[in-house]
């Protein structure tokens, strides 16, 4: 890697230590310079506390949300710009010229993709459309015609972080969780082993690694163990659906289950850095690296598979102890 000042913005930070302390090493093992500013609503966000630099910005709904981002980038001489949660990619892929003119490389993809992404009808959609397997979405009349077999499962079509994903076993179910569950959809319940992949692309799309990683056991959403797995099959399915995938730029975390008959089904797509991605970065695939390449639009000209397999990822809370807070709602 070539030595450059890689100031980087962390939108949306969170609880994402992991990431931003993965991130300061890379900075620091391949000698360049650079800080890591993070961005979030609340004062006390635990990468408050791991960042060079924390500033409390606007939800990313307020009309001066961007605006804001902009004088971040401007004062710290950002030059690469990552979100992290689902809600802000559409708003950052639309005001990608913005950052342009500022030269920051904002990493993110189409609007396009991230219309389909956010929106799980959408996605099963493109899934559909472009002859990939996933779970079938049943219609309205389809339900009102008993077209389907229990159970199934139901869930908003906008959630993330697994909030509402609700399995229903009976007619009594589906008729409450319908009506519970705000924008909700219905679709085919699949069972078998479920993974969570990550993917990083540069600007053309092009491929640097795939790593599958096993979902043991998650919690709000997240996985909070899992294990890699060089599994050719969801590799190769996974290459399919990335090269058909509209504009994908940086890390692009998919989902999909893997039937005992050994079908790959996929069930969804985050173009964003999802929260189990230490676990790809700590089995050797240098997505810090890559991320930072692409601030000069590096392109992947060969894909790495070369991280470890078989690398278990057991999370645990920690907590951070300061003084130096005072909270506000």
């Amino acid at each position: 890697m070539k030595k450059c000042e890689a100031n980087i913005l962390f939108t949306s930070s969170g609880r994402r230590v992991s990431l931003i302390n993965m991130f300061k090493d890379c900075i620091a093992d391949n000698n360049l310079t650079g800080k890591i500013i993070t961005a979030d609503n609340k004062n006390n966000a635990p990468t408050t506390f791991f960042s060079d630099k924390h500033y409390i910005v606007s939800r990313v709904n307020n009309p001066n949300y961007i605006n804001e981002l902009v004088s971040i980038c401007i004062n710290e001489n950002i030059k690469l710009l990552i979100p992290l949660i689902d809600t802000e990619l559409t708003v950052l892929s639309k005001n990608r010229k913005r950052f342009d003119e500022l030269g920051v490389k904002v990493l993110v993809s189409s609007n396009q993709l991230n219309d389909i992404a956010y929106d799980k009808v959408e996605t099963y959609k493109f899934f559909y459309e472009n002859k990939i397997l996933t779970p079938k979405v049943y219609s309205d009349d389809e339900l009102n015609n008993r077209e389907f077999q229990f159970p199934l499962l139901i869930k908003p079509r906008n959630g993330s972080s697994s909030i509402g994903v609700t399995k229903v076993n009976n007619l009594n179910e589906l008729m409450f969780f319908k009506s519970y569950i705000q924008n909700a959809m219905v679709q085919e319940f699949v069972k078998g082993e479920e993974y969570t992949i990550d993917v990083m692309v540069d600007m053309q799309g092009n491929i640097k690694t795939i790593v599958p990683r096993l979902r043991i056991e998650t919690r709000a959403g997240e996985v909070s163990k899992g294990i890699t797995r060089k599994d050719s099959s969801i590799i190769d399915a996974v290459k399919d659906v990335v090269k058909k995938l509209p504009g994908a730029v940086g890390c692009i975390t998919l989902q999909c289950f893997k039937k005992d008959n050994g079908e790959i089904t996929f069930i969804e797509i985050n173009p964003r850095f999802g929260g189990g991605v230490p676990l790809a970065i700590k089995a050797g695939a240098n997505f810090p690296k890559w991320a930072i390449d692409l601030i000069d639009e590096t392109v992947f000209n060969e894909t790495d598979l070369s991280w470890q397999e078989g690398l278990t990822m057991l999370r645990y809370d920690e907590a951070v102890f300061t003084e130096k807070f005072e909270y506000a709602n």
